[in-house]
């Protein structure tokens, strides 16, 4: 499996389990919002892969 479906498997689970949480503990319970600060560094982490393949094709593009 590649590092990118392990990331997007990752997300997807994380999401599922904050909306799990925010259901039964409430969306400002402070287990739902550190599930949520988990869910945002995953997004994080996929976005700045996205914006390194974007500026390793515009290089590469170039050569």
């Amino acid at each position: 499996m590649k590092h990118n479906e392990k990331l997007e498997m990752a997300i997807e689970k994380k999401r599922i389990e904050l909306i799990r949480i925010g259901m039964t503990k409430g969306l400002t319970n402070s287990v739902t919002v550190k599930c949520s600060q988990e869910l945002d560094e995953l997004l994080n982490i996929r976005r700045g892969l996205y914006i390194n393949q974007k500026r390793i094709h515009k290089l590469s593009a170039s050569i």
